[in-house]
């Protein structure tokens, strides 16, 4: 499998430079060196590695849930260009037999204006493809399990990249998207940005621990009240701090108390559960408030967003992270911290950070 030495990661648009410089700087860090290539705004970028197999090398040393700005990786045959209307998939199938055997395909495209328009086309091709692999033996049957997922990522109905992620170390949605409906009944539309972080952050096996009723919580910054929503959506029961007002049926639940006062001189009364933070400020400032709350024990678990400024976005996260984990080591805290640019984030990125880790 010499010729998969091509990494293509999804991204949001507009944020290709940060997934360049965040691929490179890992793989280098473990040894896999190579170049990133990307145009602005194209939803994607590649990384070309030097040695060969080095996409599947990469994959087996690197965790895919420790990159911030990748919403997917695969690892990928060298590019099929000018196919044939009448015969795509002869070529395809002639990569995949070099490949890590699958049991499921993805045909997607880039979240683009332009490649949303081709959606409908991945869908049909994506259909026949399988059909087409599975009869002649190049992808398990149906329901049956593999390790490694069939990916083909069309560029136009002409140009495919056709690759491989690995089931346990990639993103689990098609095209690193988790698909949320907006809850009628929520104040403002930031309630989707915690929700897609309970999906994204905490593992299924302890979300009766980490999300259960009757908890109790601090929203910082937290009017109109999206991410209390969310809160109370859990029956949990919510400090709300913000100088600002709350929506009024959130008030009516009974479930939160609204304290006008400002988020960064806010001292919570006992330890709570969570503490969660959409405020507006520079990364750095958010970064100490919540060192503060995390030395203090003040909570057992926070969620919040760092706004991240016009430029070098990547090396911003990277002192703010790597502030958070210096100084939460030098006192001897235990924790867990995740970060990443979720879908229904902006010009931000969502952090967990549990004080209640694992052991």
């Amino acid at each position: 499998m010499t010729d998969v030495n091509t990494l293509l990661l999804y991204c949001r648009s507009g944020f290709e430079k940060e997934c360049a410089a965040e691929i490179t700087t890992r793989c280098a860090e473990v040894g896999i060196y190579g170049y990133p290539q990307f145009e602005s705004a194209q939803g994607y970028v590649l990384y070309h590695c030097h040695e060969p197999g080095g996409a599947l090398s990469a994959m087996r040393k690197l965790s895919f849930r420790a990159l911030v700005f990748a919403r997917q990786w695969v690892a990928c045959m060298p590019r099929l260009d000018d196919l044939s209307a009448s015969d795509r998939i002869g070529p395809i199938r002639e990569l995949v037999a070099e490949l890590p055997e699958t049991g499921e395909l993805v045909v997607e495209v880039a979240d683009t204006t332009d490649g949303r328009e081709l959606q409908g086309f991945a869908r049909k091709f994506g259909s026949a493809l399988a059909q087409g692999l599975r009869r002649d033996g190049l992808m398990l049957p149906r329901k049956q399990r593999a390790e490694w997922r069939l990916h083909v990522f069309v560029l136009t109905g002409r140009t495919l990249w056709v690759g491989v992620a690995p089931v346990g170390n990639s993103s689990p949605w098609p095209m690193g998207v988790l698909r949320l409906k907006f809850p009628k009944h929520a104040p403002s539309r930031s309630t989707l940005k915690l929700e897609e972080a309970w999906h994204y952050f905490i593992p299924a096996r302890r979300k009766e621990e980490l999300l259960r009723g009757s908890m109790t919580a601090v929203d910082l910054g937290a009017a109109p009240g999206g991410w209390t929503w969310q809160l109370v959506n859990r029956h949990m029961f919510v400090t709300a701090v913000d100088n600002g007002p709350m929506n009024e049926a959130l008030m009516d639940s009974g479930q939160v108390e609204h304290r006008r006062e400002d988020a960064f001189t806010f001292v919570p009364s006992k330890p709570v559960d969570w503490m969660v933070c959409d405020v507006v400020d520079k990364p750095a400032r958010v970064t100490e408030l919540m060192l503060q709350w995390a030395l203090n024990g003040w909570c057992r678990n926070a969620m919040f967003n760092l706004k991240l400024p016009m430029k070098q976005r990547f090396d911003e996260v990277e002192r703010c992270l790597e502030r958070l984990r210096e100084a939460l080591a030098e006192a001897g805290i235990k924790y867990r911290l995740q970060a990443r640019h979720l879908y229904h984030d902006r010009e931000e990125i969502t952090c967990w950070l549990s004080l209640t880790p694992e052991h």
